[in-house]
């Protein structure tokens, strides 16, 4: 009898438990905070933002003008779009008033994350389920568009009062001399509401975060400069440049980068080991993400650099580049790298030599192997190539050519459009080749690619169906399906 109390005991114990796990769960998912702006920076008025929780009532969220590249022709003008942010958990309903006109067409990118949303005059309205960086774009506007952040709520708020934060509050900061330099050991928490006049500088320093929901001015270039540095973390922030040189264990997270200026390359990965970069939201005015060899004064190859759950949109040049700089006299391996779940939402690039979504180039006696593209997703961009990889000698950028291209994987990829020119694979010469490149479930506006594909014609290759010249010193390229 004792036995069978203890039982029943400890199974109400149990349920109690459950029940108070469920009942917390239930008051810690709904949960919305915005984020007020300091009142000397400046706002767009295009647009007017609210969330809110089903049910409660609407908060407002600033709009902060936000500066993006325009090309048209031959010539560059810097537009003024609009960024707004907030974090929550559960869910959440969205209102974007356009306060420009009428709304003709809108849209909610990335396309992949199919977004329903609903429009009642200069109004549109959906609902979010879970953190998602998002562009909102009304009549087709690419320019004056909304970049919309929502953000999960953050796990972790450090202790202001703790010697080795240095915490910045909501408001506007103006930091002495321009640079924050930060020392080992140290976390820099810049909070929601909170503008940073001034760039963070991690250099030759290990064991530092950067982390908070805050921004880094706009007006400021090369916001985050992370170099000779080991065990870094940035996460959370908006700024317009984030750059690794030299330096081991470097993570980056749902870090927002935009940018409007010459040689404004988005997160620049440079003789760097082991460097995670997860989540982020890139729109550059040059390379969205590359990753080199020796330069700036950096020496030593890559190894172990992954993107993963990404959005791109390369305003110039190129989303996705690896391997135009590099070290000739003292040659240098770009291996193991891995790109996936990225959603790409433009490239524009007028200069045929150098285009591609994905692009590939060994330069100056590089070899790059084992790279492996997975589940991305390319939107109809305005100009350029979906792949480009050549072993190449490229006269602006490099002093040779590269030692060749290898081992590389593209597994569902998929692309919906109908501008992209067509993709070149090219080696240099006998001794430096291109050699095993697959695409495995690789669809061009939905029709699946392989060497097996009933309609393909006996007399093309598999290639030419997916608008591709495969040129020489190139060997196996292989179109393969795992699904129908």
């Amino acid at each position: 009898m004792r036995s069978l109390f203890n039982i029943k005991a400890c199974l109400i114990a149990i349920g109690l438990i459950l029940s108070g796990t469920q009942s917390l769960t239930a008051q810690t998912k709904q949960i919305l905070k915005a984020y007020p702006a300091p009142p000397s920076v400046q706002q767009n008025t295009d647009f007017t933002v609210k969330v809110r929780q089903p049910g409660q009532p609407w908060q407002d969220l600033p709009e902060y003008t936000v500066m993006v590249d325009r090309v048209k022709g031959l010539d560059h003008s810097v537009e003024k779009a609009s960024m707004a942010y907030f974090d929550f958990s559960g869910e959440v309903e969205v209102s974007v008033r356009f306060n420009k006109g009428a709304i003709s067409t809108s849209r909610i990118r990335p396309l992949s994350y199919n977004i329903p949303h609903t429009v009642s005059g200069r109004t549109i309205t959906f609902k979010l389920e879970k953190p998602a960086n998002l562009s909102v774009e009304v009549n087709g506007d690419l320019f004056h568009n909304l970049h919309l952040f929502a953000n999960a709520v953050e796990a972790f708020i450090p202790d202001s009062t703790d010697k080795n934060v240095v915490f910045f509050g909501p408001g506007l900061h103006e930091i002495p001399g321009g640079n924050l330099r930060v020392l080992s050991g140290k976390t820099v928490y810049v909070a929601g509401g909170a503008v940073l006049k001034g760039r963070i500088l991690i250099d030759k320093v290990e064991n530092v975060k950067v982390l908070g929901r805050g921004m880094i001015d706009h007006s400021i270039k090369g916001a985050i400069r992370i170099a000779n540095s080991k065990n870094v973390e940035i996460g959370g922030l908006f700024g317009t440049q984030c750059f690794t040189g030299g330096s081991e264990n470097v993570t980056i997270r749902n870090f927002k980068c935009m940018s409007y200026y010459k040689w404004g390359d988005g997160m620049n990965v440079i003789s760097s080991n082991n460097v995670l970069i997860d989540g982020v939201f890139n729109r550059n005015s040059d390379d969205c993400t590359t990753v080199y060899g020796t330069r700036l004064g950096f020496i030593g190859g890559c190894k172990n650099v992954v993107m993963r759950n990404s959005t791109l949109w390369a305003d110039v040049a190129h989303p996705i580049l690896v391997g135009t700089h590099g070290n000739t006299p003292r040659p240098e391996v770009l291996e193991d790298l891995s790109y996936i779940n990225i959603d790409i939402l433009d490239h524009k690039e007028q200069q045929v030599d150098y285009q591609g979504c994905m692009s590939l180039n060994a330069g100056d006696s590089n070899l790059i192997r084992n790279v492996r593209f997975e589940n991305i997703r390319v939107e109809d961009f305005r100009e350029g190539q979906l792949v480009n990889i050549r072993v190449f000698f490229n006269a602006k950028y490099c002093t040779s050519p590269g030692r060749g291209i290898e081992h590389v994987l593209f597994k569902n990829l998929s692309y919906n459009g109908t501008r992209a020119k067509p993709s070149i694979i090219l080696g240099y010469d006998e001794l430096r080749k291109v050699s095993n490149i697959v695409f495995e479930d690789l669809r061009i506006n939905g029709v699946l690619v392989s060497d097996d594909m009933p309609d393909k014609p006996a007399w093309f290759k598999t290639s030419d169906m997916a608008d591709m010249f495969v040129g020489d010193h190139v060997e196996g390229v292989v179109f393969r399906r795992t699904g129908k």
